[in-house]
């Protein structure tokens, strides 16, 4: 294809008279051409997956919940075009459904099509958008050439992101600190490259806001009104706040971030699973308030300096992360269950390293541990058995990844337990987040119907090219 373009063009040119043409109607001629021949367009890539998940839950009371084989098949259609060094555009169209089961078509599946999570758990067999924002490079702010910046708005890469790619078999993580954020959203945000302006490898800081919800009523409204906001819904739920970049030199990784969510829902059941104590529907969502918290995780990609090959394969990362309610103080302000400011906590540390079996193999383990108030925004995150990063309590990992045809077709097994010292770590922020003990949950109206324990095995196959 490359060269019938590049036949093309000369044959297209030669018959033109440059005379009298400047440089930039020359390069229109080009462009034209290429579109012509198919040469100026979308490049796409594939990302298929192909998994058997076997699932236990053993809940409060000691009663046990088993699905032996869960099987799905997911697929991402990547898409990219740079139409010069500046501006790029980037997508991500994601099918995600169980084998002979559409979800979409589940009477009372609602919460799985929420928009953090539609594409990011099986569903139905809807190609839905994933990904689909643009890109601007600069080489200065203001002139500036000492400070490159990079501006990106749309529907962002939010999830797999720091960290969280080892466990997925990503070479490179999204943008994210995924201690924290791993879910998918719409916004906003801003890249400036300070190592150009401070001598420090790696340094820069971005900012970020996005949308998580919006309060509009829908088209073709009773009142004709359409799209205002719906005074029967919750306040749209913003998050804004920022990432920096102290130190990254290829071996040494350092990232913080902090942010502020705006008008945060939930469900008002009074830790019941019926109607909330409003009357209404199990659902019903309003806004509970904000939360602010942050996350700082360091990363280290290959141990000392050349000891031995082993060690310079070998990749350590930690995280700590920190989260505090604010509720509204209304009559719906028990945020978490609480109606006071409540702070939580979660570490997390993990180790990947060759064992070498097949060149290229990587084993990893994984800890992390979350306190009673801990709340992430970690909806999105790849686990079927609920949000690993989410837990109130303690969870331990363990994956075996393993290229089968180069980097072209790859294997993964992995094992996931999640311990519970507290309900509601996959809840949202209102009272179905309550952080009950197990021996709460028993004595009241739930019934002991919350689990205790979660377990999951993953079996994969991945074709990525």
């Amino acid at each position: 294809m490359r060269y019938l373009v590049l036949l093309l063009t000369l044959a297209f040119l030669s018959s033109h008279t440059f005379a009298n043409t400047d440089l930039d109607a020359l390069k229109l001629q080009v462009r034209e051409l290429q579109t012509k021949v198919g040469g100026n367009n979308l490049k796409l890539g594939v990302d298929f997956r192909s998994e058997v998940n076997q699932i236990d839950y053993t809940m409060a009371d000691g009663s046990k919940h088993t699905q032996d084989s869960l099987l799905a098949n997911r697929l991402w259609i990547n898409m990219g075009y740079k139409y010069n060094s500046n501006l790029t555009f980037k997508g991500k169209l994601s099918y995600y459904k169980m084998y002979g089961q559409d979800m979409g078509n589940t009477t009372g599946a609602t919460n799985q099509n929420f928009d953090w999570v539609a594409s990011s758990n099986p569903n139905s067999d809807k190609m839905r958008v994933k990904e689909a924002y643009l890109l601007y490079t600069s080489e200065g702010l203001f002139g500036m050439k000492s400070l490159p910046w990079i501006f990106s708005v749309g529907r962002r890469p939010s999830t797999g992101g720091m960290l969280a790619n080892h466990r997925n078999g990503d070479a490179k993580a999204a943008s994210p600190l995924a201690h924290n954020i791993n879910m998918e959203f719409d916004g906003v945000s801003i890249t400036f490259q300070l190592d150009k302006l401070i001598p420090v490898q790696g340094m820069d800081f971005k900012i970020c806001a996005g949308r998580g919800t919006t309060a509009a009523s829908p088209r073709f409204s009773s009142t004709g009104t359409d799209y205002i906001d719906n005074a029967t819904s919750p306040k749209a739920s913003d998050l804004i706040g920022f990432i920096f970049t102290p130190y990254n030199n290829g071996q040494y990784l350092a990232k913080l971030n902090m942010f502020v969510g705006k008008n945060l829902i939930g469900n008002a059941g009074a830790d019941t699973m019926a109607d909330d104590i409003y009357g209404n529907p199990n659902g019903t969502f309003y806004d509970f308030g904000d939360m602010s918290g942050g996350a700082f995780s360091f990363e280290v990609s290959g141990i000392g300096d050349m000891i031995n090959d082993f060690l310079d394969d070998t990749t350590f990362f930690a995280s700590y992360a920190w989260s505090k309610t604010d509720p509204t103080g209304s009559s719906l302000g028990r945020m978490l269950g609480s109606p006071d400011k409540e702070s939580g906590a979660s570490y997390w540390f993990g180790l990947t390293f060759p064992i070498y079996l097949v060149d290229g193999d990587r084993f990893g383990f994984e800890y992390n541990h979350g306190d009673k108030y801990w709340r992430s925004f970690t909806y999105g995150e790849d686990t079927l058995a609920g949000q690993k990063l989410g837990t109130r309590g303690s969870a331990i990992e363990f994956y075996y990844n393993v290229p089968l045809i180069d980097k072209a077709l790859t294997a993964q097994i992995r094992f996931t337990q999640m311990k519970y010292d507290f309900a509601g770590s996959n809840g949202f922020f209102g009272d179905y987040g309550t952080p009950m003990t197990m021996a709460e949950a028993v004595t009241k109206s739930k019934g002991g119907m919350v689990a205790e324990e979660a377990q999951i095995i993953r079996a994969s196959l991945r074709y990525n090219y």
